[in-house]
């Protein structure tokens, strides 16, 4: 996928929308790390106070209030003979920065968990509504990486370094603010290292950014690599592809360690030279401080209070450079989401009508190609009466499968390449929704969900009721097989529908579709896997039960076709023939050909006619593999 070219409003205003809802608690979980920062800086200051002032007697430099509140607590020799009131102010201060880090903690994790939420339920429900096409040219492994990596990035960046931003201005300027007020020439040399930390921070991201980016692309596509074998394990396993397939991932995963490993170098320098100046800060701090003490140029309770301070101060320092490590890895994984939110959505770009589905279906002059390659379908112009059953015949690659697509809108047809009309209306002009609601599709490749039996088959109606789904059943030749299991409809299926059979699968899809009662079915090639006894017994079940349904039949094989009201046969994306079973078998054509070819077939082997699905005789001698 392509991340490029994001414009920074934009990704502002993406993140402006996955905050809604965390926002409060976000700013909540700011206001405690204040506090905290706070009470961190007060207690050197009581410590101070109690060492110079209280024990050591030394003229105090406290602000105005502060003098007065020890004033009307008895003053400093009190404090002295009553020490303990020193110590319990260090208690009272222990206790707010404990309430504010548990309330930072907790409002941190509760607004964390909440941006997650939003953030996976807007990039799902946008990746739903995202067309057909778009999930055709996008590999399903990355789209999950950008989900699930990308997200937890973001809610790590946000939860722990954005959250901590009001905490380190706090402590920097305060923490300078006091030290300046104990001594300015210990305070020069305890920030001499800052502008080169700073610098070299900025300077360190602009490095890694493309780094981190290149190694979040090459984790999609090793998820993409762990999923396409995980849900084709079969395959794999057929074919004993295994050790090509761990090869193969192997490959790809050291590539990809390899790519960590690089940036593991400039890390690992980054952190060590901020450590080693960070070192060099205290050690100089703690040099020049004793100087200064033993010269009289600062005092004992100053002198430890500025070693807390530039303890203090060093910690945000380090963090500044790791804030920065973490928003380049945001950063990308910012621009990563952000692509799939910017893909248009699939939009309604005509009337969004929604007039009656049982009419007459027309293809007026179609021609299609995918992505600007070679046209797949060649002016296609056909008439569907509404009530009757139109049978497909074609080969590998000739549209068929593309011609339902398109009229389910499944793929747009562009303008001035025909037009596909139901009932009159054309289809462009008619609500998306509506129309896929009244059109029953059946693809090549039947798609299960992990899920029970009657939960797949009941998938457009979660409440259908259990006689619903034993109709559509039967009728799919389904229920007595279902019922020979041990626990019959509620027989939980594999990812893809793995532990069902070919023929099980399909006919599991073709009950689902039947639930809906669609006025327009679609059978496309799925009846490839079913024995051709059971392949008339479904024929048969539509015919009884939806005998005024309009019924698109794709298939290879003559006799699920033989029975249609009308046959086209595609070559090359074109109609080359068009009629009845009886006409096209007396034709000469193509069709004709295919009927001798599948009868001397099964003469041959010793099997009825049916029961021999046959290619076109100029694919004979090339792959069975139906694709579009």
């Amino acid at each position: 996928m392509e991340n490029n070219k994001i414009p920074k409003e934009y990704k502002r205003q993406l993140i402006r929308r996955f905050l809604k809802g965390s926002k409060a608690l976000f700013v909540l979980s700011m206001v405690c790390a204040a506090l905290s920062a706070l009470a961190d800086l007060l207690s050197p200051q009581i410590i101070r106070v109690a060492v110079d002032n209280v024990l050591g007697g030394k003229d105090a430099q406290l602000p105005a209030f502060v003098l007065r509140a020890i004033e009307r607590a008895g003053g400093f020799s009190y404090l002295a003979e009553h020490i303990w009131i020193m110590v319990l102010a260090l208690l009272a201060v222990a206790l707010l920065k404990a309430v504010s880090v548990f309330g930072y903690n907790v409002s941190k994790t509760k607004a964390a968990e909440t941006l997650v939420k939003t953030m996976r339920d807007s990039l799902f429900s946008h990746i739903e509504r995202l067309p057909f096409a778009w999930h055709m040219k996008h590999h399903t492994g990355d789209i999950i990486q950008r989900c699930t990596s990308d997200i937890d990035t973001m809610k790590n960046f946000v939860a722990e370094q954005m959250t901590n931003i009001i905490r380190i201005v706090i402590l920097l300027a305060l923490s300078l603010g006091f030290m300046l007020s104990m001594s300015w020439k210990l305070t020069l040399i305890a920030v001499l290292p800052v502008p080169y930390i700073i610098v070299r921070s900025f300077h360190f991201y602009r490095k890694i950014g493309e780094a981190f980016l290149k190694a979040d692309e090459n984790e999609g596509i090793l998820s993409s690599m762990a999923q396409e074998n995980l849900t084709g394990v079969r395959v794999v396993r057929a074919f004993g592809a295994e050790r090509s397939e761990r090869d193969r991932f192997f490959r790809q995963n050291e590539y990809y360690t390899g790519l960590w490993m690089k940036l593991a170098q400039p890390l690992a320098q980054f952190w060590s030279v901020s450590d080693v100046l960070s070192g060099v800060q205290i050690l100089l701090m703690v040099v020049f401080g004793s100087v200064y003490c033993i010269r009289g140029e600062m005092l004992p309770g100053a002198y430890i209070a500025f070693l807390s301070y530039g303890a203090m101060m060093t910690w945000p320092v380090r963090m500044l450079g790791r804030m920065i490590s973490e928003m380049s890895k945001a950063g990308v994984s910012v621009d990563r989401i952000a692509y799939i939110m910017r893909c248009e959505e699939e939009q309604e770009k005509g009337l969004a009508l929604r007039p009656a589905m049982d009419g007459d279906i027309r293809f007026e002059h179609v021609s299609f190609a995918y992505d600007g390659g070679p046209e797949i379908l060649r002016d296609v112009s056909f008439t569907m009466k509404a009530g009757t059953t139109l049978g497909i015949l074609g080969g590998t690659g000739s549209g068929k499968s593309t011609m339902m697509l398109l009229l389910d809108k499944l793929y747009e047809l562009p303008e001035g390449c025909g037009s596909i009309l139901v009932g009159g209306t054309d289809i462009r002009d008619i609500e998306t929704a509506w129309l896929r609601q009244n059109i029953g599709m059946v693809l090549q490749e039947p798609y299960l969900f992990s899920r029970t039996l009657r939960e797949n088959i009941a998938i457009t109606n979660e409440q259908m009721p259990m006689e619903a789904i034993r109709e559509a059943a039967r009728a799919a030749c389904l229920d007595e097989t279902i019922e020979g299991f041990s626990k019959g409809y509620d027989t939980f299926v594999g990812e893809r529908g793995v532990t069902l059979s070919g023929g099980q699968k399909q006919r599991a899809a073709i009950a689902r579709m039947l639930t809906q009662n669609t006025p327009i079915m679609i059978f496309d090639d799925s009846l490839s896997a079913v024995d051709t006894e059971t392949d008339a017994k479904i024929r048969a079940a539509l015919e009884r039960r939806f005998g005024s349904a309009s019924i698109l039949l794709i298939s290879h094989r003559i006799t699920t076709l033989s029975k249609a009201d009308q046959i086209l046969v595609l070559d090359k994306g074109r109609i080359v023939e068009q009629g009845s079973h009886e006409e096209l078998r007396r034709g000469g054509g193509i069709y004709q050909q295919i009927c001798d070819i599948q009868s001397s077939s099964a003469e041959e082997e010793g099997a009825p006619e049916e029961a021999v699905s046959t290619p076109l005789p100029q694919e004979r001698s090339s792959s069975q593999t139906r694709s579009l």
